[in-house]
């Protein structure tokens, strides 16, 4: 159907609702099988395919769904009977798939023991709302959830400026990581002279960990579009460009896809909804390099050109694609905007803290039970989020440090769990929100390693236009390889601080200006770590290999030369029933060893 009006938009809403009523009724159960990237790595298709075979001629309405958050429970399936509450199954697999579809359709009863619980109290979900609930290839779900009625009401009911003004009330500040103002982004692009205008999508999601982007797209593709059509009408632009990794395969389809239905429905095209209004949108793929996620380098890439950025001013607003006027948001900014149309600025701004309204999309990862993505309000603490929500730490480990920010993150210690989250309050620890990573350590994390690892990705990502990051971080990677490999010296703290400190005056762009971040973070809050490695030779979290000591405490050693027959440079010798030793100058710090000793004899210092 070609919606053309308002008129058209609600009938198809009411007959989507229609439908999925009289479905609930005609049928016993209606299955949602969870098939975001996750959910399919994990094996989510051959559990849909059962679950479509096994339906009972139709007796069971099996729908395709995105990621709703529980990764660490995928293959997630959920099993909803009319007039009950769904039923939440984890680690599905194809048998227990139609024991579940059995058990349901013949004895009207859950498998118990393979439910799982979600932990939705503490969340509030706004941009993650239709992830895991609709089918995100069937426009028709979407509008049943309200979807393009919020565009709806910007063409027919509000001016530019209007939409403008709401989202400067909302305070919604941008989710990509800076935390710029968006209603005052979106207002610099309306005023900026130009007849040609764009509007850019930045999915160029690289931080490692990160995939709430990713989600979204998979998992709500039509609300991306619909955000993008509604800033499209805001500033006078009417072409749109999604920048979107190409490492997500199954992202870009559903796009793809959702342009296609946006474009046969008539919400996307030509004089849209009848208000004589015109946008379109393509897809634009990136190779993956992720100093793209800047904002003008996205640009430059989109261009055909070097994927480096630019000087600024000009700004995007003023100077952006082609040298017009370009606004640039990422996708999980862009997936706020439809909500605080309908609901309206005051509904938004209620959420949150003072400084930074509404909710935010956390990618939970590293040393936590529940792995996965959550939704919470703006100011909820550290704590809430990794004991209560996040399950706390695994195998009875302790706490040690959150990184948040991504690579140019900073970590956040134990004495700082009851931290509000917010914008303003990570930036005073020497920290960032980034777009939503948040990699959690236990006390088998080496902070100097951490340190290490986030600052080689930023060096070998630098696209090396800029002296400062290019050679800069690259020196403060060699001194770190030092400190971890037992080289370094007394000076190589106050030289890797001295170092950061020009890498973040002089570099061009965010990249090189944060790519210090995790180090002086770590110099701020676990500095007598780095302290042991350069003075003592040690590491206190027993992670940096060439640290390592391994001996064999001979009252426990029963001489049954398991260690010695896996040790690969016969580091080891003894005699059987007796206690063996270990060569300090041939071992290679390997620790097989240890993992072979059944008596525990073999302590590594």
């Amino acid at each position: 159907m070609k919606i053309k009006a308002l008129t058209d938009l609600q009938q198809i809403k009411n007959q989507a609702v229609d439908d999925s009523t009289m479905r609930d009724i005609n049928h016993t159960l209606t299955v949602n099988v969870h098939q975001g990237t996750c959910g399919t790595a994990s094996g989510a298709k051959e559990v849909y395919g059962v679950m479509v075979r096994h339906s009972g001629d139709n007796a069971a309405r099996i729908i395709q769904t995105g990621c709703p958050g529980m990764c660490h429970h995928e293959p997630l399936v959920s099993v909803t009977q009319p007039g009950s509450e769904p039923c939440i199954y984890g680690h599905v697999t194809p048998d227990k798939a139609q024991a579940i579809l059995t058990s349901h359709l013949e004895n009207h009863a859950p498998v118990t023991e393979w439910l799982v619980q979600p932990n939705q109290q503490l969340q509030k979900r706004i941009t993650l709302a239709n992830c895991g609930v609709i089918d995100p290839e069937k426009i028709e779900e979407y509008i049943a959830m309200d979807g393009y009625f919020a565009l709806a009401k910007v063409l027919l009911e509000m001016q530019p400026i209007d939409v403008i003004n709401e989202l400067k009330a909302s305070g919604l500040r941008g989710r990509g990581g800076g935390g710029f103002p968006t209603g005052q982004k979106w207002e610099f692009a309306h005023k900026a002279a130009g007849s040609q205008k764009y509007v850019v999508c930045n999915a160029d999601e690289g931080d490692p960990g990160a995939f709430m982007d990713r989600s979204i797209l998979e998992g709500d593709p039509h609300r991306l579009l619909e955000a993008m059509t509604i800033a499209g009408y805001a500033i006078g632009a009417g072409q749109g460009y999604i920048y979107v990794r190409a490492e997500y395969p199954m992202a870009v389809e559903r796009l793809k896809w959702a342009i296609h239905q946006g474009q046969e429905t008539g919400l996307l095209g030509n004089n849209i909804l009848g208000s004589g209004f015109s946008f379109n949108l393509d897809i634009r793929l990136g190779a993956g390099a992720f100093v793209c996620g800047e904002e003008t380098a996205l640009l430059n890439s989109i261009e055909g050109k070097r994927g480096e950025p630019r000087q600024r001013p000009p700004f995007p607003a003023s100077s952006g694609l082609w040298g017009n006027p370009t606004l640039i948001n990422n996708v999980e900014t862009y997936a706020n905007i439809p909500a605080i149309i309908r609901q309206g600025a005051s509904w938004f701004s209620s959420i949150g803290t003072e400084k930074s309204k509404g909710t935010k999309v956390f990618a939970l990862a590293g040393k936590i039970k529940n792995i996965g993505l959550i939704e919470v309000p703006m100011g909820t603490t550290l704590r809430t989020i990794i004991e209560d929500i996040g399950g706390g730490i695994p195998n009875g480990k302790q706490y040690k440090a959150a990184q948040t920010g991504g690579p140019s993150g900073g970590c956040i210690p134990t004495d700082m769990l009851d931290i509000a989250i917010d914008y303003d309050n990570l930036l005073a620890i020497g920290s960032m929100m980034g777009s939503g990573g948040l990699i959690v350590m236990d006390e088998d994390n080496c902070m100097v390693d951490i340190a290490r690892f986030f600052l080689e990705f930023t060096q070998d990502e630098s696209c090396g236009k800029c002296t400062t990051c290019r050679i800069g971080t690259k020196r403060m990677l060699e001194t770190l390889d030092k400190i971890t490999t037992g080289q370094g010296d007394a000076d190589d703290i106050e030289h890797l601080e001295s170092l950061a400190a020009t890498i973040k005056n002089a570099s061009i762009c965010g990249l090189g200006q944060t790519a210090p971040n995790p180090v002086l973070s770590t110099l701020k809050y676990f500095r007598p770590e780095y302290e042991a490695h350069i003075f003592e030779k040690k590491c206190p979290a027993h992670a940096c290999q060439d640290l390592l000591s391994y001996t064999i405490v001979s009252s426990k050693c029963t001489g049954c030369s398991a260690c010695a027959r896996v040790c690969p440079s016969s580091a080891i010798s003894g005699k059987v029933k007796e206690p063996y030793a270990i060569d300090q100058s041939k071992c290679v710090k390997c620790g097989l060893c240890v993992n072979k000793c059944k008596a525990e004899a073999i302590e590594c210092s």
